[in-house]
């Protein structure tokens, strides 16, 4: 399973991808953390696609599977800490479904064109439907060079 040059962040996501994908979830990063025998897992996963969030249920669960496709793959040498979390909403949206997590929300998009906030509207295939204040249009998702989501503290 392991090989001498693989990184222990390779390791740990070749032992957690099962479990992760077994409870409905995709993994979005891995980061392994500290040195010498204490160490710390930041495992971030997320639903695969569509509307939603990831439950607490959910976060519980994949960290109870994790812990033990951990140990049982002894992917992590020595003693560890684990934290599971969700990618948050500052995570830069760089994937299809990342966008497709997010239709309905605001979003900063950076474009070859420029800057702007709009709305993302709808995504299909690899397009974007975008609308703001000039009206609606689509950008292909190859275009953008950084998109987030604008936090709204009121939706409309």
């Amino acid at each position: 399973m392991t090989t001498p040059s693989s990184t222990p962040s390779d390791r740990v996501r070749a032992a957690v991808t099962d479990p992760v994908t077994q409870a409905g979830l995709v993994v979005e990063d891995v980061e392994v953390a500290g040195s010498g025998t204490r160490k710390v897992v930041r495992l971030t996963v997320d639903l695969p696609d569509g509307p939603g969030g990831v439950t607490s249920d959910q976060i519980g669960d994949v960290s109870r599977a994790v812990s033990t496709a951990l140990d049982e793959h002894d992917a992590v040498d020595g003693t560890y800490t684990l934290e599971v979390s969700t990618p948050g909403t500052d995570r830069p949206l760089t994937e299809p479904r990342h966008f497709r997590r997010a239709v309905g929300r605001l979003l900063d998009l950076t474009t070859a064109d420029g800057r702007r906030t709009c709305r993302l509207a709808g995504v299909e295939d690899d397009r974007l439907q975008l609308t703001d204040d000039q009206g609606s249009r689509e950008v292909p998702i190859a275009d953008v060079t950084r998109a987030r989501v604008e936090v709204e503290l009121t939706r409309p």
